[in-house]
């Protein structure tokens, strides 16, 4: 073990470790500006944490409450159908592994450089691993919170003047905020990960990536119609 590592390491650049450094900070760092609470400037996520809050305001007293169960199956749906997805990817990048060197020949006549040991594309392969593990566990969590919102919110009565309605409502807020937050974590981590895979293409492509993803992301929370329509 005290040899491997030194003997992997031997095989990538200062820029290779730039590049894996700065997607994993603009990983981190993209989560912590988009989920600041009490900002001048809240993102579009922090934006939708308020309509969910006015939705369960409004739940109260809905009759029947058809619509309501069924934008949470919407919501349930989209984080299920990630998840699988995520599940797909890993057992994808798994087969990778197995044929690493077919993906060495590969990689290397793409990218017009000399053909690189195998183990290079086997930490490549799992960078892409992690994220995509880190994704299904989001999405996966994000399906179980939605689920714990829709028995709250069939806990809740459907009468204005009973004492227990709007603070049960207001649970049932938190927790599909929660759910989307994990949601929302794990489609971070599906951008980042398109971002991960161009490293087969050279240290200098995953800068770029990183680059190209972080302003999509800044754009899509801080810049775009969406959120100009949120927060009119």
């Amino acid at each position: 073990m005290n040899t491997l590592l030194p003997e992997i390491l031997v095989h990538f650049t200062l820029l290779d470790a730039f590049g894996v450094g700065a997607l994993v900070l603009a990983w981190l760092g993209s989560t912590a500006i988009i989920e600041r609470k009490n900002a001048k400037n809240p993102s579009t996520h922090m934006l939708m944490e308020s309509y969910r809050e006015r939705w369960m305001v409004q739940m109260v007293t809905r009759q029947p409450r058809i619509f309501d169960s069924a934008v949470l199956a919407i919501m349930r749906q989209g984080a299920t159908f990630f998840a699988s997805s995520c599940m797909i990817a890993i057992g994808g990048c798994v087969a990778l592994l197995g044929g690493a060197d077919q993906l060495t020949m590969f990689a290397s006549d793409l990218a017009n450089t000399p053909v690189a040991p195998k183990i290079v594309w086997e930490v490549k392969i799992l960078l892409l691993m992690v994220f995509l593990a880190n994704g299904f566990l989001k999405f996966v969590w994000s399906v179980r919170l939605f689920g714990y919102c829709a028995i709250v919110m069939a806990s809740t009565p459907n009468d204005a003047n009973d004492e227990t309605a709007y603070p049960t409502a207001t649970k049932a807020a938190e927790i599909a905020n929660h759910a989307a937050r994990s949601f929302n974590r794990g489609m971070r981590s599906v951008y980042f990960t398109i971002a991960a895979l161009t490293w087969l293409l050279g240290a200098p492509a995953l800068i770029i990536a990183t680059l190209v993803t972080v302003t999509l992301i800044y754009r899509r929370e801080f810049n775009s119609r969406t959120r100009i329509a949120l927060a009119s």
